[in-house]
């Protein structure tokens, strides 16, 4: 049996660590801790946002929050392998979270190539025929699946990827992107001073990579709109504050609002085009089938599901009733998710509903979601790379072993009249 193809793990937002290094000993400016959090430093400047405000600076990410993903690789690395000798490397693919996705792509596909090289270079794959046209499997973690579909569609059918997981990746947005920007409190990380977050949010463009385009979970006036790439949907406030960041801190300018305005509408605007390129991948042309995608996705924990806007501002109006989870009470209700990803959100449009595999918190043993740190960071979200189930399920989905000890399982997704996960698996009711 050959060996597993070599594993390259992308985490979500915010959980890649930055460093600055201008200064000759480099400090890290975000890290897992809030002391160890600098928003001033890792601001980014409103007449360039490739660059920080705070300048001179060079801010690089360095490595992955190691409270999310450091049992995943290590679970991933020792489970893969099939003899001592013969380890199966596992890559961490840390980026910088902040800048757009389009970015964050091209880095990733060239780093799967990367990773190629250095597996041919390894002698047991070598002496195992890996060669130049191998290939990788990948695991992605919220924002980290939407880069893995990314690198994807710029690969095209010639991509060398074998099998792909992601964990709860929001396809469709989150509301909580929105919410981020207009209190700068939400379920994407920590908590900080919201002045400072909502400030550092409205100029981080991959947070409008984010933004949702859930099936009816936007209305105007009670009616439904489509999305939030219309910049006139959004409450006055936010451009005016990105105009008194560019008055304080950008380079001079005539009109600081007017600059604001354009800086806002640009980020929409290429959002708005990146959801569109994503939502038209077809795994076919990417050299895919649907069974070599493992989309899981979190429910039954209470999550936002919807935003009511009021034109007369216009105005988002939160409430506690826009957060709901129906999955006790209603099964092929979608109204639940993961905490911070809706249910329709995790729908990739690339996949059948019938093809995702659901999983919830009483799913997994005790000792993993209490007194967890990542829990209390990012909720059932941010713990899904560690929870042991699922470090199996995608061990099976990369190796196609049998489920010889019934330890992994999934639930059917809400509306799906049938389940047809990409391996076989045990149905939960």
């Amino acid at each position: 049996m050959p060996l597993p193809d070599p594993v390259i793990v992308v985490p979500g937002i915010t959980a890649t660590y930055l460093k600055d290094h201008y200064p000759v000993s480099p400090e890290t400016v975000w890290a897992v801790l809030p002391h160890t959090k600098s928003y001033a430093r890792v601001a980014l400047h409103p007449d360039n946002p490739q660059y920080e405000v705070q300048e001179p600076a060079r801010v690089l990410p360095d490595q992955l929050y190691e409270i999310a993903y450091r049992e995943l690789i290590e679970e991933l690395s020792y489970n893969l392998t099939p003899h001592e000798a013969t380890p199966v490397p596992v890559y961490p693919f840390g980026y910088d979270w902040r800048q757009p996705l389009v970015q964050t792509e091209v880095q990733l596909a060239g780093f799967i190539r990367e990773v190629i090289e250095r597996t041919r270079l390894t002698r047991h794959y070598n002496a195992d025929g890996y060669s130049a046209s191998g290939k990788v499997n990948l695991v992605g973690h919220s924002m980290g699946g939407l880069v893995i579909a990314g690198a994807l569609q710029r690969l095209g059918e010639d991509a060398p990827v074998g099998k792909v997981a992601t964990l709860a990746t929001p396809f469709q947005g989150s509301f909580e992107a929105v919410i981020k920007m207009i209190t700068g409190t939400a379920n994407l990380g920590t908590s900080a001073p919201s002045s400072r977050e909502r400030e550092a949010a409205r100029l981080t463009p991959a947070l409008y990579d984010l933004l949702p385009t859930v099936a009816h979970g936007i209305t105007l006036d009670g009616e439904y709109a489509p999305d939030l790439y219309d910049p006139d949907l959004w409450q006055e406030s936010i451009v005016q504050t990105i105009a008194a960041y560019v008055a304080s801190k950008g380079l001079p300018t005539v009109s600081p609002l007017r600059r604001a305005r354009t800086i806002f509408r640009r980020f929409l605007r290429q959002a708005r085009t990146h959801r569109l390129r994503l939502n038209a991948l077809n795994l076919d042309d990417a050299g895919l089938e649907p069974d070599d995608w493992l989309c899981v996705a979190g429910v039954n924990a209470t999550t936002r599901v919807q935003l009511r806007i009021e034109s007369d501002g216009p105005m988002f109006r939160l409430s506690s009733s826009d957060r709901a989870d129906e999955w006790e009470s209603d099964r092929e209700s979608s109204r639940t998710g993961d905490g911070t990803v809706p249910f329709e959100g995790a729908i990739p449009p690339f996949l059948n509903r019938s093809d995702i595999v659901c999983v919830r918190p009483s799913d997994f043993d005790y000792w993993e979601v209490a007194d967890n740190v990542a829990l209390r960071i990012g909720g059932f979200h941010g713990i899904l790379p560690n929870l042991n189930m699922l470090h199996r399920l995608i061990v099976r989905h990369f190796t196609g072993a049998d489920d010889t000890k019934g330890n992994t399982w999934g639930w059917r997704a809400p509306g799906a009249e049938e389940w047809a996960p990409p391996l076989d698996l045990r149905e939960k009711t």
